[in-house]
């Protein structure tokens, strides 16, 4: 199959394995690359989107769910420079220095290294990136040095969203189009909306379209007509949580009408089927932010007592549990993919492997990530593998069969996430031959970490 996957995407041509509906594994045979949308929110938490239960207003997220593939065991890094460069990467964020594996101002990618975008460019795919950058703040290493023929939006981080400043600093004025820097009114969600939106409509050959948005990311403020449809409803008892959970929700919701601009567009162009549209977070939410964590943002800002929610995981954004690393994840691709869900582990290392296979790229042995179509698909039902995590350099985690163990300096932890999905027990003292096998495995990974860092980087 591999022989015949690579010869047909030299014509233009891809193989699909795909589950029928009558739960037969079929073959495919789509007669273009298929674009391919990727949509990453920003700390949306597990607990965010109405089809996990929330009260938030999730439609759009809710009907590409109901036609799509939960992956319900989608893991990504507790924060946001790490997620990015995994997906772009196929790589672990460590592979690239400490500075990457938190967020970072700093340049995380070496001159030229070859991203997810650089792969799909070589194959024919126009590329553009629309929102949220985050792996070097500078102009000069904005996402066009690294396979991105068009990109728009934060060269930093999360933004405020109606003067699009970063925090107080030397990368504060962030905004740009393609590397140059740019003022320019309006919501941030509504601009990088247009702006992805007017890119998909004018393209004539296979696409591939990231769309990082910063919601729902401090500082929290959403259009007034996206405020007023939550004015009415009581969420919490306390006032001031009651108004900045309101808040939080509108910020949301008014993302999730941007999700459906997307998907709209790509109906319009009859590219439905065509399409594989992929919706995750960089990591999960934080429940509350006060004014300090938000008055190095230049502008008028408020403490937000009550935010997101990943209930019922345990943890949150910036930890290694469940609730930090785990976020909504679907796929949705009309015609090849049925609907339903997958518990299988996934990582979003594994994206680069997964979609540079499907469209006949080299597969490069540095990779960390791993080919899971064969599980999305339901070719399989499992693939051997493992997951790893170094966070801040000092926090580590580590998952197989099962089992995890997250590492500190302050000890370990061992949870088995097959029967304490909310990792309420810690094993650890009871079983410490898998703590120590586990332990091992951390440091085989961790010689592997610094291999691609850049020169001019301080950790």
């Amino acid at each position: 199959m591999e022989k015949f996957r690579t010869r047909w995407a030299s014509r233009g041509m891809v193989i699909v394995k795909h589950k029928g509906r009558s739960g037969l594994s079929g073959v495919r045979m789509v007669d273009m690359k298929p674009n391919i949308l990727f949509v990453l929110a920003d700390d949306l938490g597990w607990g965010d989107v109405g089809y996990h239960g929330s009260e938030i207003c999730t439609p759009n997220l809710d009907r590409l769910r109901d036609s799509g593939v939960g992956l319900e065991h989608h893991y990504v890094c507790p924060m946001c420079t790490p997620t990015r460069a995994c997906l772009l990467t196929g790589r672990h964020p460590g592979r690239f220095g400490r500075h990457a594996t938190v967020p970072s101002n700093q340049p995380v990618l070496p001159d030229g290294y070859r991203t997810l975008a650089s792969y799909l460019g070589d194959v024919g795919y126009d590329t553009g990136l629309f929102g949220k950058w985050h792996l070097g703040s500078s102009p000069c290493f904005a996402p066009n040095r690294y396979g991105f023929r068009a990109s728009y939006g934060s060269l930093a981080g999360g933004v405020d969203p109606y003067n699009h400043f970063y925090k107080r600093g030397p990368y504060s004025a962030t905004w740009h189009r393609n590397g140059e820097l740019v003022d320019e009114r309006g919501h941030v969600t509504d601009l990088i909306t247009r702006e992805a939106v007017k890119w998909i409509e004018s393209r004539t050959r296979p696409w591939f379209c990231y769309v990082p948005f910063t919601a729902v990311h401090v500082p929290v403020k959403a259009p007034q007509a996206w405020m007023d449809r939550y004015e009415y409803g009581r969420y919490d008892d306390d006032g001031a949580r009651d108004r900045s959970f309101k808040k939080y929700a509108a910020y949301t919701s008014h993302m999730d009408s941007a999700v459906g601009d997307l998907l709209e567009v790509v109906s319009e162009r009859c590219d439905v089927e065509n399409t594989i549209v992929v919706f995750s977070s960089d990591n999960g939410a934080i429940p509350r932010c006060n004014l300090d964590g938000v008055s190095r943002y230049p502008g008028l800002q408020e403490e937000t007592p009550r935010l997101g929610s990943n209930l019922p995981l345990r943890g949150q954004k910036a930890q290694l549990y469940e609730g930090g690393i785990r976020t909504p994840t679907v796929i949705s691709w009309p015609g090849v993919l049925e609907p339903g869900s997958i518990s299988h582990p996934m990582h979003i290392v594994d994206w680069m492997p997964t979609f540079t296979s499907m469209m006949g790229c080299p597969q490069d042995p540095l990779w960390d990530g791993v080919d899971m179509w064969p599980v999305i698909s339901g070719e399989r039902e499992h693939v051997e593998r493992s997951l790893f995590w170094n966070f801040r350099g000092s926090e580590f985690a580590f998952m197989e069969g099962g089992w995890k163990l997250i590492s500190t300096e302050g000890g370990s932890e061992l949870f088995n996430i097959d029967s304490d999905p909310y990792e309420t027990e810690d094993l650890a003292e009871e079983k410490p031959e898998i703590v120590e096998r586990m332990a091992g495995r951390i440091q085989e990974e961790r010689k592997l970490d610094d291999t691609s860092k850049r020169p001019d980087v301080d950790d």
